[in-house]
């Protein structure tokens, strides 16, 4: 009796094993299902945001990417620099692949862009910091409006994009292409690289006046990459070498002993835990590179551990989250703070963390081994707690484990997507932290893209290398460029009374980014009933675009300003100018 119960039992377990082992090759039958189809339609969502002949594009330019179809709440029916690029690089990783389709709307993409670059903007002009404007209207004429600026990643994410490109012709006969069509176009995203990388600028959300992470990431690339090229094209990148070791340099700031601080140089009350950090190391990603901490690589210990700071903000702060513990994926939003829209999950920052998961297993993979250390323990321990620091080789059980445990994992944050990816595939910009419904901008191009990026990575599909092995070299001594500044005059006649006093403020960080608490005093030791002058001298970068206001301020502590609009003026060109704005109050 007693064998025959043993009997009962191990068949039993049998079947139960087996059913655990049916259920999940059927989930990743249902997972694989989903991306192949979703993956077609993400495509698809791409190139129907893409004019002149996108079918959700009408009347935007050929080859200007539309953000978004939506027209109000959001209006995102602008062209964007930053999601252009950043679309376009998967298009241009995508046609080297293979689809040869693409080609026609990388060379109208490249029309475009050589258009904007030459369209004077709130930002500046051609020469005066003009290639920093963030957006544009789908015509490709200026969008005037106030707005965060300036952003200085949409210059070096195009140069990017282009130079894959270029690369391509010239290993394809293109070279006469890629010289005096294509380097163009980068050659002027570098020179304002090489000019603006050491100011202060707004981040990649478009709240975050400082030095932010991605910017500074995307800017290190470029340079790399973009000096190789010139030496190529027997051209010249004038400073890219030199500033490129200056940005690694200063990219090492960022660290914060656990995660990366996404935005210093500012007082604005986050933990600096935000996704831009993963989306940076996902896109300076080399497949030829080892898991070098200094480059944040995907597979670096320092990457994985702040990839686990950064999605465990999130765990318990979405309802959609609730049950997805420590070595489970989950929904990931911007940072932990965010109120837009009440402050959601995105599609794309979701896929960006599967995306480093794909990344860092090709990179073990090609390495041939894992190192697990303190840094990166905690990430691992999640998904395989009995797991202890050391180097685990190739044919080892415990690198095999890792490979399938951090593969699933990324497999993981695809299957959150796909539960709140509405039945017909749209996919909008967030989807709500309570309820999983989609919200904010529909069909947003950057989500469609990033599911597209994502999955070439989980099929093994990876870019041509850009460089990083030959420049992760960190300088021993962090040094900036040399600065290039003028010194502007502010005079303003404005009628006070004993106990008023008057300061000026504006959109850059020398004006103090419109704090009126910061704001600049001026002297009235030239004041006059007759000539009510104030004024006061200020340095800052030659040859910038600037918006500015003045100020009163009463001996009670009240905040007068004068009327709208805001002025405008550009500091004067040429390192160590001067220049004078002379202006009444109004």
């Amino acid at each position: 009796m007693y064998k025959k119960l043993v009997s009962v039992l191990a068949v039993a377990g049998l079947w139960l094993d087996g059913a655990v082992a049916r259920s999940r090759i059927s989930c990743r039958d249902d997972l694989n299902a989903f991306i192949t189809k979703q993956n077609h339609i993400s495509l698809d969502g791409v190139l129907a945001n893409i004019g002149s002949d996108g079918s959700r594009a009408q009347g935007a330019a050929a080859g200007a990417v539309v953000a978004s179809p939506s027209k109000s709440d959001p209006d995102y029916w602008y062209t964007w620099s930053r999601d252009s690029a950043l679309t376009f690089k998967v298009l241009i990783e995508l046609f080297i692949g293979g689809n040869k389709s693409l080609q026609p709307k990388i060379e109208q993409y490249m029309t475009a862009q050589a258009h904007l670059q030459g369209v004077s903007n709130p930002s500046g002009g051609p020469d005066t910091g003009g290639l920093g404007e963030p957006k544009f209207h789908v015509n490709l004429t200026a969008f005037t409006g106030p707005w965060g600026r300036p952003q200085r990643d949409g210059p070096p994410l195009r140069a990017t994009a282009l130079t894959i490109y270029a690369n391509w012709l010239i290993a394809n006969g293109g070279q006469a292409e890629a010289a005096n069509t294509v380097w163009p176009i980068i050659a002027k995203d570098l020179a304002y690289t090489v000019q603006y990388w050491n100011r202060t600028g707004f981040d990649l959300w478009e709240e975050i006046n400082g030095s932010s992470f991605f910017t500074l990431s995307a800017s290190f690339r470029a340079l790399v990459e973009g000096a190789t090229l010139a030496k190529a094209l027997g051209k010249q990148c004038p400073d890219c070498e030199t500033n490129a070791p200056r940005i690694l340099c200063f990219l090492q700031s960022f660290w914060a002993s656990g995660y990366i601080d996404s935005n210093i140089n500012v007082n604005d009350g986050r933990t600096g835990k935000d996704v831009n950090s993963i989306i940076s190391s996902i896109h300076t990603f080399d497949p030829a590179a080892a898991c070098t901490d200094a480059t944040f690589q995907p597979c670096s210990s320092r990457a994985l551990a702040n990839h686990k700071a950064v999605v465990d903000s999130f765990r318990t702060i979405y309802a959609v989250n609730k049950g997805r513990t420590p070595g489970r994926a989950a929904a990931v939003g911007r940072y932990s703070e965010d109120v837009y829209y009440n402050g959601n999950p995105w599609y794309l920052a979701t896929m960006a963390a599967a995306e480093q998961m794909y990344a860092a297993v090709y990179q073990w993979r090609k390495i041939g081994s894992i190192t697990v250390d303190a840094t990166s323990l905690p990430f691992f321990i999640d998904l395989m707690p009995n797991i202890a620091a050391g180097t685990y080789a190739k044919d080892s059980d415990t690198f095999t484990s890792i490979i399938k445990a951090v593969t699933a994992y990324g497999d993981d944050f695809i299957n959150v997507v796909k539960q709140y990816t509405p039945a017909d595939g749209s996919l909008a910009e967030q989807f709500d932290r309570e309820t999983g419904s989609p919200k904010s901008a529909v069909h947003l191009t950057w989500s469609y893209a990033s599911f597209v990026g994502a999955v070439e990575r989980r099929s093994g599909v990876v870019p041509p290398s850009w460089g990083e092995p030959n420049a992760n070299t960190v300088p021993k001594i962090c040094e900036a460029p040399p600065s290039c500044d003028s010194t502007m005059t502010f005079n303003v006649k404005v009628t006070t009374v004993p106990g008023e006093n008057i300061y000026v403020v504006g959109s850059i960080t020398e004006l103090k980014n419109w704090s009126p608490a910061d704001a600049i005093p001026l002297d009235a030791s030239q004041y006059t009933p007759s000539n009510p002058l104030w004024s006061a001298k200020v340095t800052m970068p030659a040859g910038t675009n600037f918006e500015y206001k003045y100020i009163k301020k009463t001996s009670e502590g009240s905040v007068v300003w004068e009327s709208d609009p805001n002025r405008s003026a550009t500091s004067s060109t040429g390192c160590r100018s001067t220049g004078t704005l002379n202006d009444e109050w109004r």
